[in-house]
């Protein structure tokens, strides 16, 4: 496991004089992340195959910690143990599996989506991708499925001690980094530390834990990149507010589907028309169905696309139609090694060589697409401020005119249409020509 390796040698040793973040718009600086890029890149190709392990290796342990309440699925994705997913089944298809002993655990309605959401288990001694086939047969036309687990799509540093204080005073501030007082972002993650100073300023609207903050690296690193600032430290969208669910809750179950789904239908209750995803796993059905469901009713998801490596299947919800997929460069506008590649890829964004919030109170290093996600959100939330198809339209295809070319000309598998939230280099981005749409 060299990659997994070099990732915890690379993402250890940060110091504070490195540690300043300029988003969005500034060239960042170089932090010692880069040589995880410049060793991997040594090692030929058997490491790029090998960097999908490293998240298969955590989802092992995952399960192998928690045998009794995670299982695998036939290509090894974690499940919630014993449990299916029925989305909007009809009374006849549920009638049919409570005959066929399946039991229903537990229901939620997602109204402002139109859709209900069953969580049943199987008959005992049955296993589960067997069951699964029983309902499909029984009900063909019905959408059911495993109750999925998403995991984050990034590294934070564990050791890095870097502070934000007194580093970037205003006038340094890249331009264009004006505060966005009524902006509305969403993110759906894991729990925001708000008690740190990055937010002293920010307006946070927690969600889900039965109201409790169970702050996590990821989820605070995340929610920094949008609304965060102090006086050496500025996310992408300073003064808007953040909607953030937390879908773990310290549980190891914690970014199943049905906790999604219980999200979504929060932020499409609070009418929060842009959504950061920065969660990657498999395509789901239920999932592909709520994602349909907001796209329709003119919701921006915005999701990373995750760093299992350039050769590796896509991941969802980014590969989904409709769903804004990001990837990540480094300081030196290089897309990372381990971002993934292909058509799900529309914008790339700043992921590496740059620091965020952790729930110490302190400030680590982050890389991965995760970190990307969330400042794409920010600038599709400055002008995106209520859910309708037309304007979201509009505002994937402005930001599309606006992005820096950097691969083939024109969109490519990636960079998408190129970089966004970084400072513009002038003559170097590819225009669309007037009145182009973006099929997204």
């Amino acid at each position: 496991m060299r990659v997994l390796m070099w990732i915890i040698i690379a993402t250890s040793a940060v110091t504070s004089a490195q540690a300043q973040l300029r988003l969005p718009g500034a060239q960042l600086p170089v932090l010692p992340g880069q040589k995880l890029t410049e060793a991997i890149g040594q090692t030929g190709a058997n490491s790029l195959e090998q960097l999908s392990d490293v998240r298969h290796l955590l989802i092992a342990n995952l399960i192998r910690a928690n045998p009794r309440i995670i299982a695998a699925d036939p290509h090894g994705n974690p499940i919630v143990r014993d449990e299916l997913l029925a989305a909007s089944p009809s009374a006849q298809a549920m009638e049919t599996a409570l005959a066929m002993g399946f039991r229903i655990v537990r229901e939620q309605a997602i109204e402002d989506l139109d859709i209900h959401l069953v969580v049943l288990q199987p008959p005992a001694n049955i296993r589960i991708a067997k069951a699964l086939r029983q309902l499909r047969e029984a009900d063909p036309a019905g959408t059911y499925d495993f109750n999925h687990i998403y995991t984050g799509g990034g590294m934070v540093s564990a050791t890095a001690t870097a502070t934000a204080s007194g580093g970037m005073p205003s006038e340094d501030m890249p331009a264009g980094s004006t505060d966005h007082v009524g902006s509305r972002v969403g993110l759906i993650d894991s729990g925001v530390d708000i008690a740190h100073p990055v937010f002293h300023d920010a307006v946070i609207h927690p969600w889900g834990c039965q109201n409790r903050i169970l702050a996590s690296a990821h989820g605070t690193a995340v929610a920094s990149l949008l609304v965060g600032q102090t006086s050496g430290f500025r996310g992408a969208l300073v003064k808007a507010e953040l909607y953030a669910a937390d879908v773990y809750c310290d549980a190891p179950t914690g970014g199943s589907v049905d906790a999604l789904a219980a999200a979504f239908s929060w932020l499409a209750q609070q009418r929060v028309a842009v959504i950061n995803v920065s969660l990657v796993g498999p395509d789901n059905a239920a999932l592909a169905q709520f994602v349909r469901a907001l796209s329709a009713r003119g919701y921006l998801l915005v999701a990373a696309v995750g760093n299992d490596g350039p050769a590796a299947p896509p991941l969802y919800p980014a590969s989904y139609p409709h769903v804004v997929g990001v990837t990540a460069v480094d300081a030196h506008r290089r897309v990372l090694i381990e971002a993934a590649r292909g058509k799900q890829v529309m914008f790339a964004a700043p992921g590496a060589d740059m620091v965020a919030a952790d729930n110490s109170g302190k400030y680590s290093a982050v890389r991965g697409t995760s970190f990307a996600a969330p400042i794409v959100a920010a600038l599709l939330a400055e002008t995106v401020s209520a859910p309708d198809l037309n304007i979201s339209d509009a505002a994937v295809e402005a930001l599309a005119r606006q992005a820096i070319d950097l691969g083939s000309p024109g969109r490519d598998l990636t960079y998408g249409f190129g970089l966004v939230g970084a400072e513009r280099i002038s003559g170097s981005k590819e225009e669309m020509p007037a009145g182009a749409r973006i099929n997204r």
